[in-house]
C-alpha cells in the first residue's frame, strides 16, 4: 500500500468508525494495564497455578465471546447498536476496582468474568456498528484502523503498568486502581461522540434467530466460522506469552513490556494489513497469517533466551496484524446487513467455545509436559487451519 493511498483512506474514513477506535484505545489501555500484570498477581501474590491461571483466562474469554452471540441478536433485533455497546462497556469499567480489592482467586475469578462479560456485549455491536458506517470498498481498512487504535492502547497499557510498578515498586494493587481512569473516559467518549446511523427506510424488524433467516446467513459465512473456529484452537490465552518471557528471565517490573512490544508490531501493521485485504484474495492473506503464527510458535518453542521470546512475540503481533481486522471484514461481507451482529455474534460463539478449550489445554500442556509444549501443539493447530484453509477454493475479497 502506497502512503498517498493510505492517507486518502483514513481521509475518507467515516468520522464514526474513528470513535469507535478510539474508544477501543482507551478500554484497551484500562484492560492491559490489568490483563499485562494478572497473571503474574495471580500466581505471584494469590499462589495460583498455571492450569488455574488457563481456567481464569480461558473461561473469562470463552465468556465474553459466547455473550456475544445474544448482543449480537439483540443489535439486530432492536436496531440499536450504540446502547448496548455502551452498556457492555459501561459495566467492564466497574469491574476495574474489584481486581484491586481481591483477596483471593475467587473474586479476582468473578470480576475478570465480568469484565469480559462486558466485553462480549459490546463486541458484536460495535464490529456491526463498523461495517454498518465503512463502505463496502473500505470495510477491510475500517476493521484495520479500529483494530489498529484498539491495538495502541494495548501498547500504552502495559507501558503505564510497567512504569506505575517501577513508581510503586511492584504494588500490583495501585496500578489496577489506576487503571479505572481510561476506563472512565472510553465510555464518556462512545457516549457523547458517536451518532448511530439510521435503520434503512422501509427496512423492518427481522427475527434473526428464525429458521429462514439463519439460513440466509450462507455457505460462505459458515466457512469463515470453521476456519475461524480452527484458528481459535491454534491461538489460545496470551497470558501464556506473559509466563512464557517470565519463565526465560524477564524481570517482573519487565513483564508488561511483552505486551508492548506484541502491540507494537500488531498496531503498526492492522491498517496496512485491513486496506491490503480490500485489494488481494483475503484467503491468501489469511494463510500469510496462519504461516506467521507457524513460526511464531516454533520460536517460542524453542525460546531460552528472552531474545528469541521477543522475536516469537513479533511474528505474533504479524499474525494479529493480518488476520484480526481481515476475520471481522470476512465476517462483515458473508453475512446479510440485516443479520450483521447476528453473523458476528454466531462466529464468536465458536471462538468462545473453542477459546476456552485451547487456554485449558494450553495451561495442562505447560504444567504436564513445560512451555515448549504449550507451543508446539499451536504450532500443530495453525496447520490444521492453514490445511482447512487450503481446501477452500476461492475467497475473494
Amino acid at each position: 500500500m502506497s502512503e498517498a493511498k493510505g492517507r486518502s483512506v483514513l481521509r475518507r474514513m467515516p468520522a464514526g468508525v474513528w470513535v469507535l477506535g478510539f474508544v477501543s484505545l482507551f478500554m484497551d489501555i484500562s484492560s492491559e494495564m490489568i490483563h499485562s500484570l494478572l497473571p503474574l498477581f495471580m500466581t505471584d501474590v494469590l499462589g495460583a497455578g498455571a492450569v488455574a491461571v488457563g481456567l481464569v483466562e480461558g473461561g473469562a474469554e470463552a465468556a465474553a465471546l459466547i455473550v456475544k452471540i445474544f448482543s449480537g441478536v439483540l443489535s439486530d433485533w432492536f436496531g440499536q447498536r450504540k446502547a448496548l455497546a455502551l452498556f457492555g462497556y459501561g459495566l467492564s469499567a466497574l469491574t476495574k476496582p474489584f481486581f484491586a480489592l481481591a483477596p483471593g482467586l475467587g473474586l479476582v475469578f468473578a470480576a475478570r468474568i465480568a469484565d469480559r462479560i462486558g466485553k462480549g456485549l459490546r463486541g458484536a455491536p460495535r464490529d456491526a456498528l463498523v461495517a454498518d458506517l465503512a463502505p463496502a470498498d473500505m470495510r477491510g481498512a475500517a476493521f484495520g484502523l479500529r483494530q489498529a487504535l484498539d491495538t495502541v492502547g494495548a501498547f500504552l497499557g502495559p507501558l503505564l503498568a510497567m512504569a506505575l510498578m517501577l513508581h510503586t515498586r511492584d504494588n500490583f494493587r495501585a496500578v489496577f486502581w489506576a487503571a479505572a481512569i481510561p476506563a472512565i473516559v472510553c465510555v464518556a467518549l462512545l457516549g457523547f461522540g458517536l451518532r448511530e446511523p439510521q435503520r434503512e427506510a422501509g427496512r423492518g424488524r427481522v427475527n434473526p434467530i428464525r429458521r429462514e433467516n439463519l439460513r440466509r446467513l450462507g455457505g460462505a459465512y459458515w466457512w469463515v466460522v470453521v476456519v475461524g473456529g480452527i484458528f481459535a484452537l491454534a491461538r489460545f490465552s496470551e497470558a501464556f506469552l506473559v509466563l512464557r518471557a517470565r519463565q526465560t528471565g524477564v524481570a517482573i517490573a519487565f513483564v508488561p513490556l511483552v505486551m508492548a512490544a506484541m502491540s507494537v508490531v500488531y498496531s503498526a501493521t492492522a491498517f496496512p494489513f485491513g486496506h491490503l485485504a480490500d485489494r488481494i484474495d483475503r484467503r491468501l492473506l489469511l494463510g500469510l497469517g496462519l504461516v506467521l503464527l507457524v513460526a511464531a510458535d516454533i520460536a517460542l518453542t524453542l525460546a531460552h533466551h528472552w531474545g528469541l521470546v521477543l522475536a516469537g512475540l513479533a511474528l505474533w503481533g504479524l499474525h494479529m496484524g493480518a488476520t484480526q481486522g481481515l476475520l471481522a471484514a470476512m465476517v462483515a461481507d458473508s453475512a446479510p446487513a440485516e443479520l450483521r451482529g447476528t453473523g458476528f455474534g454466531f462466529f464468536n460463539l465458536v471462538q468462545g467455545i473453542v477459546t476456552l478449550l485451547a487456554s485449558v489445554l494450553a495451561g495442562a500442556l505447560w504444567q504436564k509436559l513445560g512451555p515448549p509444549a504449550t507451543f508446539a501443539a499451536g504450532a500443530v493447530f495453525s496447520a490444521l487451519a492453514l490445511a482447512a484453509l487450503a481446501a477452500r477454493p476461492q475467497a475473494g475479497p
